[in-house]
């Protein structure tokens, strides 16, 4: 058992996106926990030259920079892992904003929960002007990322906040590289089938910017719909059980979700009869457009990278 503070490795996987990656930096630079307990390593996936991930790297003490070629987020982690020197491996992105006492508080409920694999942190999603938040928008903040239901029901943290600890990486595996999306699934479903705990953490906070375009959700959505079917092709052995489980989860995407719609109305985040409607439409969106990429990688297409 460990009885002081461990050192921490933070991995924040990067694909062209230097702005948010420094205010990313920025809030790791300035943590509570000491700063000789802990690193952050920042894995470049590839991204243009004209991003200069490593300069904006190199301007943080607790920074290191590192590469990775192979396409994805997950490839990127697991190179992140691989460098690592800490007890426990903390994940979030470069987006993502973490609280002062982010990893001080991970870290505390790994250690007080016996038998700990993951600690799945909140995620708060904020939007660029809050008196004038898109329908998309609007959306992202009644949908995006609920950790504490992502636990509970289907037994995963997204990769966004969570935190493990290497002994049970080396136990359970690194992240599936096939995987363009919904690796975190994948991978916190392993830890629970090897009886590890799983605890969510609301104290462990980190602020997440909500999608706010039309094209931005577009993207989002087809990735994950992509890394759904990869997925589920892996789960089902039989040719009968692939295409039987595809058709149920193409049905889902299709019907009309009337209990979203129900609960749409109710939500007291959503002032207004307008903002409801809203949100409705951009469902239905979503739901569509994962019906019609699901139908176009059986049909034998690519999988589209975000």
């Amino acid at each position: 058992m460990i009885t002081q503070s461990p050192f921490v490795s933070v991995i924040i996987p990067v694909f062209n996106d230097a702005k948010r990656l420094k205010i990313c930096l920025e809030a790791l630079e300035n943590q509570f926990y000491p700063k000789n307990l802990y690193e952050v390593i920042v894995v470049d996936n590839a991204s243009d030259t004209k991003e200069n991930i490593a300069k904006v790297v190199a301007q943080f003490s607790q920074a290191f920079y590192a590469y990775e070629s192979l396409p994805g987020s997950y490839a990127a982690r697991n190179k992140g892992i691989s460098l690592a020197k800490g007890v426990v491996i903390a994940f979030t992105d470069a987006d993502c904003i973490p609280v002062q006492d982010w990893i001080e508080k991970g870290v505390k409920h790994l250690l007080q929960t016996p038998g700990c694999g993951l600690v799945a942190g909140k995620i708060e999603i904020f939007f660029k002007a809050r008196e004038q938040a898109t329908p998309v928008e609007l959306y992202e903040s009644i949908t995006a990322f609920p950790q504490k239901q992502l636990l509970e029901k289907r037994r995963f943290g997204a990769t966004a906040n969570l935190f493990t600890f290497r002994s049970v990486l080396d136990k359970v595996g690194f992240f599936d590289t096939q995987l363009k999306s919904n690796g975190d699934v994948h991978w916190g479903q392993r830890v629970f089938a090897h009886s590890y705990k799983q605890v969510y953490a609301d104290d462990a906070c980190v602020y997440h910017p909500a999608r706010h375009s039309w094209r931005q959700l577009y993207k989002r959505t087809i990735r994950m719909a992509g890394g759904a079917y990869d997925l589920q092709n892996r789960k089902e052995n039989s040719f009968i059980q692939r295409n039987l489980r595809f058709l149920i989860n193409l049905s889902t995407d299709l019907v009309p979700p009337l209990i979203f719609v129900i609960n749409a109305f109710f939500d007291s985040r959503l002032q207004g009869f307008e903002k409801k409607i809203q949100v409705c439409i951009v469902m239905f969106f979503v739901r569509y457009i994962s019906a019609w990429e699901k139908l176009r990688l059986k049909a034998g297409a690519t999988s589209a990278r975000e």
